[in-house]
């Protein structure tokens, strides 16, 4: 109970109260080294993911991590936030596969559609928009949008930990629990859970180190490795500050930047509101993550968003700033260590997801059950977010469905016009996404 009440009070420090406080720093400091390292895959996942609409692998691992550095840095001076931003997942796979691949664009055409997805972005967050958005939202939905983002990582965690794979008949199948990375990932989550239940301090990261070196020992490592040379640096101008705009006033570009627009918009506002402890940062962490978004398209990678993962910072203590300064600064050490996070197995950092994705799902407790209208949507967001591997795809069914609910159910006169324009919104999303 007194360190419930201890986290709570530390919601409302300034950075520098913290910094003065060598017991609150420490435990900010762990929940920054536990966040970086739940989220570090994001700088090999990244360019890998980007190299596919043709920007240079090396050269997007640096715009990976300076747009992590700039954004995480931003989030803790600027909203005081423990949120983590990095080139989120889902929004790249857009700007690849979508607007790449299907669409024929290059990649400087899609840069350019990110930079104009995410200055509207901005134009949300600094205005009432984000206030009346927000508030619209009624709580049945907040509480799907964090059980879902929780259920997301639980099948991220798993599939990481090798313990699902895709299956031949049916979607997903038990992986091969004789495998060295699967069993490495078994003991991770045991030793993990145990030390969480026992409240030890620094629980998680200790998870991960142990795991890790126990990994080193055996051998175990991912195949999946990027060779790096700072010397590349120099090179970096071949896609910094390089959109495309003239294609701006085409049909494709204003359909993809408005799909964009979507995804940056709702992903972050349910994001934010899912994992923040303290929802009155919710105005400047949104503000700080939209301008990040448009800063990461001028550094020649897909936008920028609030890392799901940064909740396993959260549950390790993580309240104030710090939490996202540290990572920052880990972000940018990590420029000279790259060939080192190789020894950091996606089965030391699976245990972790997975049980902080399980603690984001007591978020199905607030949702009224017996309310068949409230939650049914909300149970569309809660299956959909993970079986679509897409958070914008979840939101989109759920806040389609609410309205028309409410409506069958009689109860239309209750919901407010905002939630009618978000339905039909997200229905013309859906529509655009199927015929992209």
């Amino acid at each position: 109970m007194k360190q419930a009440q201890q986290l709570e009070a530390k919601n409302s420090m300034s950075i520098r109260q913290v910094w003065q406080n060598k017991t609150l720093l420490k435990q900010e400091i762990i929940a920054g080294l536990t966040g970086f390292f739940a989220i570090s895959y994001i700088i090999i996942v990244n360019p890998v993911i980007l190299k596919d609409a043709g920007i240079p692998t090396d050269l997007s691992v640096f715009a990976t991590i300076i747009s992590s550095v700039i954004g995480c840095l931003i989030m803790g001076f600027f909203a005081n936030a423990p949120v983590i931003l990095t080139p989120g997942m889902g929004v790249n796979a857009f700007f690849t596969y979508t607007i790449c691949a299907t669409m024929g664009m290059s990649w400087q055409v899609a840069v350019a559609i990110s930079i104009v997805a995410s200055a509207i972005y901005a134009v949300v967050a600094f205005t009432k928009l984000s206030s009346v958005l927000a508030e619209a939202i009624p709580g049945s939905l907040k509480s799907g949008i964090t059980a879902g983002i929780g259920m997301f990582l639980v099948e991220i965690g798993l599939e990481k930990a090798g313990l699902i794979v895709a299956g031949k008949n049916s979607l997903i199948v038990l992986g091969n629990l004789t495998a060295p990375g699967t069993l490495l990932a078994i003991f991770g989550l045991l030793l993990s859970v145990i030390l969480y239940l026992r409240r030890v301090p620094a629980s998680f990261l200790i998870g991960i180190v142990v795991t890790s070196v126990l990994g080193v020992v055996l051998g175990i490592r991912d195949e999946q490795n990027i060779s790096v040379h700072l010397s590349r640096l120099a090179d970096y101008h071949q896609i910094l500050l390089h959109g495309d705009f003239s294609q701006a006033l085409t049909i494709p570009f204003i359909l993809a930047a408005f799909s964009m627009t979507m995804i940056l918009v709702f992903e972050s506002m349910g994001l934010l509101q899912g994992i923040l402890p303290d929802n009155r940062k919710f105005k400047r962490a949104f503000q700080a993550s939209s301008v990040t978004a448009v800063i990461s398209g001028m550094l020649g990678t897909s936008p920028t968003v609030a890392a799901a993962e940064s909740a396993s910072g959260i549950e390790s203590g993580g309240r104030t700033g710090v939490m996202a300064i540290t990572a920052g600064i880990l972000f940018a050490i990590s420029t000279f260590f790259v060939p080192l996070l190789a020894y950091v197995p996606q089965a030391a950092i699976a245990p972790v997801i997975i049980i902080t994705g399980a603690i984001m799902m007591e978020a199905i407790g607030s949702i009224d059950m017996h309310d068949f209208a409230a939650w049914f949507p909300a149970f569309l967001i809660i299956v959909l977010i993970p079986l679509t591997n897409s958070i914008s795809t979840g939101l989109a069914f759920g806040f389609v469905f609410y309205p028309i609910l409410r409506l069958a159910s009689g109860d239309g006169r209750n919901v407010s016009p905002t939630m009618y324009v978000l339905g039909g919104l997200f229905l013309i999303d859906l529509v655009l996404s199927a015929l992209l």
